[in-house]
């Protein structure tokens, strides 16, 4: 099978192309997969890494001919606002959410979701439905992959946010995390050691444990029958 190894950028090829290939974004972005293209020309791309191809590239096929790439149009919203300060505060909270967002100048593009159209309503921004081809911006290092997620009515994210997730945002979210304590019967700690009543193996080492005071009246329902070491 012919295959395909390199991909020329839109505005460095001239001439007409043998056939077109026509690819959502997510299919656009390719390592190695068998194509098949409007006029059935079939061959391998065989790229040595993944790459994007974007609208107006080209593809080179052993033989010399250029495969033209087209971006398959999808259903889009397209974000204008009422300044580009206005523009620029609301490109910020697409960003924030990890969105894949296009800029085109003046207004922004990005795949339809019912729970961000209703967000970019509320901060003011001016939402159409449109069908286009789509090509969002690239990560920060090149054009690789960006950070697409699927959003329910919750917000959820493809990755597990944290202190070391590497993705640069502040991650307090007031949730009101629990970090309680569980004094359970496995739960050991440091420091002097309690029978509680018979059940004699629920033994807890109390060595510098300050939660709170134990004794007759502390509360904590527990018999505090002690034995110092």
């Amino acid at each position: 099978m012919i295959t395909a190894t390199r991909i020329l950028p839109a505005g460095t090829w001239t001439g007409a192309p043998a056939d077109t290939l026509v690819l959502e974004r997510d299919d656009r972005h390719r390592r190695r997969l068998v194509m098949r293209c409007v006029g059935k020309t079939i061959f391998l791309l065989n790229l040595p890494e993944a790459q994007v191809m974007k609208e107006g590239d080209a593809l080179e096929l052993e033989d010399g001919r250029l495969i033209a790439v087209k971006a398959q149009a999808e259903r889009l919203l397209e974000v204008t606002a009422r300044d580009p300060l206005h523009l620029v505060r609301i490109a910020w909270h697409l960003g924030n959410r990890h969105l894949p967002t296009q800029i085109l100048g003046d207004r922004l593009r990005i795949r339809e979701d019912h729970v961000i159209e209703d967000m970019l309503v509320k901060l003011g921004a001016e939402v159409r439905h449109v069908a286009h081809g789509f090509d969002p911006e690239g990560g920060a290092y090149g054009l690789g992959t960006v950070h697409g997620h699927a959003h329910d009515d919750d917000h959820a994210h493809g990755h597990e946010h944290g202190a070391d997730c590497g993705c640069g945002h502040d991650h307090d979210h007031g949730h009101g995390h629990d970090h309680g304590h569980d004094h359970s019967a496995e739960h050991a700690h440091p420091g002097h050691e309690h029978a509680h009543g018979k059940q004699a193996g629920h033994a807890h080492d109390h060595r510098g444990h300050a939660h709170h005071e134990h004794g007759p009246d502390c509360g904590c329902g527990n018999d505090h029958g002690h034995r110092h070491g």
